[in-house]
């Protein structure tokens, strides 16, 4: 996705930002490999790029020239990387999960591996939706506050809907829990479906919890 962030003077001779050019590359659950860390840091001292860690797990390069834009698309998707735009799956944010951490009941990056498998090539996908696995209750993901969040229990995954950050955050609804994954992967699949089937335009998973069809009661 690219974007421009700047400053400009509006009508009233107020400063009004503007967005500067910008490209966020997809990183399925965060893990670069050095290829692309190699690829990033060529591109970034050739172009004079910044490179940003986003809050998503994703690297967003900054300050793009514009006349450079295509030859840096071209050369990172021609290593395979996927390039952020409209109508994408959203790739779930993960912590670091059983293996590396001691309080980790799950292995997140395979969860979000077989999510990707089942839903990755869903097109168009209507905005805004964001999903999180968390390996263990602490939920260090966040992922009560996504739209679809998946929390790892000894009993199995706890499923959540409409959670949300920003400036006026709630957490979402418990809809299962003790789920296998077969079972979370039948909640996303048919929680994306009412989304779509609801939404017209951008909108939180959160603004549907009171539908009479909603899919799902608290659990």
């Amino acid at each position: 996705m690219t974007r421009r962030m700047g400053l400009r003077h509006g009508r009233d001779g107020m400063e009004e930002r503007k967005v500067k050019r910008s490209l966020t590359l997809l990183i399925p659950g965060g893990i670069v490999s050095v290829p692309i860390l190699e690829k990033v840091t060529d591109l970034a001292r050739r172009h004079g790029l910044g490179v940003y860690l986003s809050t998503m797990q994703n690297l967003r390069l900054l300050d793009l020239p514009e006349d450079a834009e295509a030859g840096i698309r071209a050369e990172l998707q021609a290593m395979g990387v996927a390039i952020k735009g409209p109508g994408l799956f959203p790739l779930p944010k993960v912590c670091i999960g059983r293996g590396y951490c001691k309080l980790g009941l799950a292995d997140p990056f395979a969860l979000s591996a077989r999510i990707m498998e089942r839903f990755g090539q869903r097109f168009p996908v209507k905005p805004k939706v964001k999903i999180a696995i968390s390996a263990c209750p602490a939920c260090c993901s966040d992922a009560v506050l996504k739209d679809i969040g998946i929390r790892a229990t000894r009993g199995g995954y706890e499923v959540f809907a409409g959670g949300k950050g920003g400036p006026q955050p709630r957490a979402g609804i418990r809809i299962a829990k003790d789920a296998d994954e077969a079972r979370v992967l039948e909640i996303i699949g048919t929680l994306m479906d009412f989304h779509d089937r609801k939404t017209t335009q951008k909108q939180r998973m959160c603004r549907l919890l009171d539908d009479p069809e909603f899919p799902y009661p608290p659990v």
